[in-house]
């Protein structure tokens, strides 16, 4: 199966000419289907490949290129921006620090013994060998019970261009992303604001991988083990290498094919909170594949950089905000199971599993 590709300027033009969300922005031609669309694939599928016009092919490339540039550096100077005792939600982790819920999770486990084979995921043999940089992108709020999951950001030596490049393109990532959570409210009968009201100040995260396919490039290397991310929705520009799998809602694992200039949202565990399980968090891994290793191969013939990036960003609703079935889904048979709690307690409770909190220098 192929994800079907929205393009977003449709939705955008409405809200240039100051009108989004407004009754005629509901009566647009084809825009509520549009809508509709945008809710359909985020219930069914739990992926949606977007294409946004402020969003460009070129910007991601040059977002990839300082982020090559950055992981090739040694390991002892990137430890230089290590962050453990912020449970490294800013700066750098190292590979091997995260933990894939697939090797933790038991209930998880079972449910994955009882996949056909031909959908299973890869089992990792231990924490992901990639790094990661976290990167805190929008406004933070001037009060908060969780100052670690708000703290300043870290900027590593030699890289004059940084701030901007990556503010640059983490504002453009979240201006799709609000655009697709309006478009999603919409489709879903909620008020347009319903999703993007509870985003504002929330400790959005622009996140890079670094996969070293130089030392890690042999099929089947699982960079990223079986799991599902814990924020609101996850947007990913496309990367220079193959290797992302996703299962769809009926347990079809496909391999997902970003189209040059688009970009890929998935759902997170926050959205299925707020949906009563309407949506549920997409489950996904990354792992070195037929596709990755002709990749490489062209890569290395034209003496580019080995490094896999992925130009990932996790936008999460408000670390003070509380998470709960909103409107109607409060009314759903399912919502008992999505009871009230504090986002903020629950990123704690969620990092805690896969080993990003707490490990207080010991990991």
């Amino acid at each position: 199966m192929e994800l079907p590709v929205i393009d977003l300027a449709p939705y955008l033009a409405i809200a240039d000419a100051g009108n989004r969300g407004s009754e005629s922005t509901k009566r647009a031609s084809g825009l509520t289907e549009l809508c509709h669309e945008v809710s359909r694939l985020l219930k069914e599928t739990g992926a949606l490949l977007v294409k946004d016009p402020r969003c460009t092919a070129e910007d991601n490339d040059r977002f990839i290129d300082m982020m090559e540039k950055y992981f090739e550096k040694p390991a002892e100077f990137k430890r230089l921006q290590e962050r453990p005792f912020l449970h490294y939600q800013v700066g750098v982790t190292p590979e091997g620090v995260e933990v894939p819920r697939s090797l933790v999770d038991e209930e998880m486990q079972e449910k994955l013994r009882a996949m056909p084979k031909e959908h299973q995921p890869l089992t990792p043999k231990g924490p992901d060998p990639k790094w990661r940089y976290m990167w805190r992108v929008g406004p933070r709020p001037s009060k908060t019970r969780f100052q670690e999951l708000n703290s300043e950001p870290v900027i590593p030596e030699g890289f004059p261009e940084w701030k901007e490049t990556m503010d640059s393109w983490g504002y453009k990532m979240i201006s799709a992303i609000e655009a697709v959570a309006e478009m999603a409210a919409i489709g879903f009968g909620l008020p347009k604001d319903a999703f993007t009201s509870l985003m504002k100040q929330g400790p959005h995260l622009l996140a890079p991988t670094g996969s070293d396919l130089k030392r890690y490039g042999q099929e089947g290397t699982v960079f990223a083990g079986y799991h599902y991310d814990l924020n609101f929705l996850t947007i990913h520009g496309r990367s220079r290498f193959p290797g992302l799998n996703i299962w769809l809602r009926n347990g079809e694992k496909i391999e997902v094919k970003v189209p040059i200039g688009c970009l890929l949202i998935q759902t997170g565990k926050q959205i299925e909170w707020l949906t009563a399980g309407e949506c549920t968090a997409g489950m996904h891994e990354v792992v070195v594949t037929k596709r990755t290793i002709n990749a490489i191969k062209l890569a290395s013939e034209q003496n580019r950089s080995l490094w896999r990036v992925s130009s990932t960003l996790f936008a999460h609703i408000a670390s003070d905000a509380v998470l709960k079935p909103l409107g109607h889904f409060a009314e759903s048979p399912l919502a008992s199971k999505y009871p009230s709690i504090c986002t903020g307690e629950f990123v704690e409770q969620e990092l805690s599993v896969i080993n990003l909190k707490g490990n207080k220098g010991e990991s």
